[in-house]
């Protein structure tokens, strides 16, 4: 999930992604550098920072590893792309998940990815 969608979570107007996101007996997973760039941001509110803290805390949180590592690499070899980015595709590739974005441009060009854009959870589609 990239980290755009976890901000979304948290403002007004997103009711459907929210209810996307509680559906029961579904797990969702975040690479290790959604949580840095989420909570990591310098002018997060505190009330901000609480819910995105409950968030991960009820999210699995994937650790970077040396595959991850050396998969971003590769990606981000291919043509310009951010570190976060690469790292969450590089994830998702590696465990066999979706990324789930906003930004489905960043990830759209990458062989073997499948790309959930915000656009499709917010109308049904």
């Amino acid at each position: 999930m990239d980290s755009n969608i976890i901000i979304y979570s948290n403002q007004p107007g997103y009711d459907s992604l929210i209810a996307w996101l509680k559906q029961p007996g579904v797990t969702f997973s975040v690479s290790a550098i959604s949580q840095v760039e989420v909570l990591g941001y310098h002018k997060l509110a505190d009330g901000d920072r609480e819910d995105f803290s409950d968030f991960f805390s009820n999210t699995q949180t994937i650790s970077i590893t040396s595959d991850v590592i050396q998969l971003a690499i590769r990606l981000r070899q291919q043509r310009k792309r951010s570190l976060g980015d690469a790292i969450i595709a590089a994830t998702a590739l590696i465990h066999n998940l979706p990324v789930v974005t906003h930004n489905t441009a960043d990830f759209l060009s990458i062989d073997g990815l499948t790309v959930i854009s915000l656009e499709s959870i917010l109308t049904g589609e």
